[in-house]
């Protein structure tokens, strides 16, 4: 399993919008071939949100796929405008993951 970890600031006053924006791309992001599973996890660092976004995928392949067809652009251009700057894209190999397991069929709108 791999995963696609983006970061990103959050302008203040607008993380609702941020996650409105982010909501309306998870449809998009279900019909994705091998994704698994994703979260934001959220920071308040000096009283300036941060984003971490973590979307996991069965495979390399299906992760790098995502970029091919758009879908990431597309997702992150729907956040830009409440966000400062571009996101800090990452890739990784699933080490360890019981999330995986336990967040299938599951979903929470938080």
């Amino acid at each position: 399993m791999y995963a696609r970890v983006s970061e990103v600031r959050i302008l203040p006053g607008k993380w609702t919008e941020y996650l409105d924006a982010v909501h309306s791309v998870l449809p998009i992001l279900r019909q994705q071939a091998g994704f698994r599973a994703g979260f934001v996890l959220r920071n308040d660092e000096n009283n300036r949100p941060r984003a971490l976004v973590v979307t996991l995928w069965d495979t390399h392949e299906a992760l790098k796929a995502s970029e091919k067809n758009l879908f990431l652009y597309q997702a992150i251009a729907r956040t830009l405008s409440v966000c400062e700057g571009f996101p800090r894209i990452r890739e990784h190999e699933v080490a360890v993951s019981e999330f995986a397991l336990a967040a299938r069929g599951t979903q929470t709108r938080g």
